[in-house]
């Protein structure tokens, strides 16, 4: 029979979360400039609030694109967000079909100050019309974990993590065998997983620990906040969040004339949350974002981004710029401190937004 400190078919009990989330507020810090760092789940990684997202400069040209990407803007604006303090990039091998590795190097490479942390992600190979499926075969992950070594031209990659998962059980089980042997032989320091459930993430612990989760989690994606954050800070499984402005939906510069002009490869041209009836309800957020932001002297983006860091369970958020203008205004999200006042504002609308 089940005790009040355990899991119970993905739910946790109130007793666990509160001795989780004070656990959570003894984690080791550090300071790097200035901005405190967290430490990632079970690692030696402290890593700062803001890590810069590199999907959208993987350009054109495959499923999931944002459209046209200028390499010099995107090298440019990694540099802009180094120099200001931030200390990670997450990619992955799907963005841009390898093209987003290849620029991240491109920037490190001519970069020259302390080599950021970097992460990667496999387990979305992709066919010569950049088609993508989810494939957790171990040699696959191999192959894809060697690949992106050459593309990235490190030597070791800071934190591997499995992009997607897939139902099928065995699958599961040898992509995340094959991912802890990629930690044995050294080619990869740690491991994480991204978009997995609770039992997903149960089934890779019994197999090696997970260093870190990777979800989705903004304002009108907030599915994760009432099993999986919990679990994780439970676990102690490091939580990075991606999208936490909504793919741009949410900063403040997107406007419905934008959103009609975005190129028919822009994935988020026929996404749902960009068209009505949510788009009207999404932008009266962004209304209360911006009122919000006025008075902490930041723009609406940087509003939602301290609205997910907000949370015990997340170490840090993903946040991606296309040019190193943008970059400032998204940094600028670790420094802010919402009150409960303005966390009441953001909510009455954002409940509208779910």
């Amino acid at each position: 029979m089940a005790g009040d400190n355990e899991t119970v078919t993905g739910q946790i009990s109130p007793l666990r979360i509160w001795n989780a989330q004070k656990n959570k507020n003894i984690m080791k810090t550090k300071t790097i400039g200035h901005m405190k760092t967290k430490q990632l789940g079970n690692s030696d990684l402290f890593i700062t609030p803001i890590g810069f997202g590199a999907w959208a400069i993987g350009g054109a040209g495959w499923e999931f694109a944002w459209g046209e990407q200028d390499d010099k803007a995107s090298i440019a604006a990694i540099h802009r967000a180094l120099e200001l303090g931030v200390n990670w990039i997450d990619t992955a091998a799907v963005y841009g079909m390898g093209h987003s590795e290849e620029v991240v190097a491109r920037a490190l490479k001519t970069w020259p100050g302390k080599r950021p942390y970097v992460f990667t992600k496999c387990a979305l190979r992709w066919n010569e019309r950049g088609q993508v499926r989810h494939v957790l075969s171990a040699d696959s992950i191999q192959r894809e974990c060697e690949d992106s070594l050459g593309r990235l031209r490190v030597e070791t990659i800071d934190l591997y993590q499995i992009h997607w998962p897939v139902d099928d059980t065995a699958e599961l089980e040898e992509g995340w065998t094959a991912m802890a042997q990629l930690q044995q032989e050294g080619k990869v320091r740690w491991i994480g997983v991204s978009n997995f459930n609770i039992e997903q993430m149960q089934l890779a612990q019994s197999i090696a620990a997970i260093t870190s989760l990777q979800p989705p989690y903004s304002l009108i994606r907030r599915e994760v906040e009432e099993d999986i954050l919990p679990f994780c800070n439970l676990e102690d499984i490091g939580v990075i969040v991606y999208s936490p402005m909504a793919s741009g939906l949410l900063t403040g510069a997107m406007t419905r004339e934008r959103i009609s002009k975005l190129p028919d490869d822009d994935w988020r041209k026929g996404h749902p949350d960009f068209n009505e009836p949510r788009l009207s309800t999404n932008l009266r957020l962004v209304e209360r974002l911006r009122a919000v932001g006025k008075r902490h002297g930041c723009f609406p983006g940087a509003v939602a981004v301290a609205w997910t860091l907000r949370h015990p369970a997340e170490t840090a958020a993903i946040v991606g710029a296309r040019k190193p203008e943008q970059v400032e205004d998204v940094v600028a999200a670790a420094a802010i401190r919402l009150t409960e006042s303005d966390l009441d504002e953001i909510e009455a609308v954002a409940e509208l937004a779910v």
